[in-house]
């Protein structure tokens, strides 16, 4: 690996790491302390739901839709419905 390439990795593990920090300030910022729990749980059994759930609610919070601190109870209601598949529903004529 060339010295420009160890660079160039360094720079993008430092934007990630940048991404990550802005991330977790908007969380502690929206999130009740239990709700922030809970998201730290499900992120060590479904890393990808968490991710989701996170991205969602940062695009929530960018938008100003977030007007007080989602609680415990809306966080399971924000995960229950980010993990319902999407049924395809057939009409059956007979």
């Amino acid at each position: 690996m060339s010295h420009h390439e160890s660079n160039e990795t360094d720079d993008q593990e430092l934007r990630e790491a940048q991404i990550a920090a802005q991330k977790e300030i908007i969380l502690k910022q929206i999130l009740s302390s239990e709700a922030r729990l809970r998201l730290n749980n499900v992120k060590l059994v479904k890393p990808e739901l968490a991710n989701m759930v996170e991205n969602y609610l940062i695009s929530m919070a960018s938008q100003g839709k977030v007007q007080s601190q989602i609680t415990d109870d809306q966080l399971k209601q924000i995960l229950l419905s980010i993990q319902q598949p999407k049924h395809d529903f057939k009409i059956n004529r007979r």
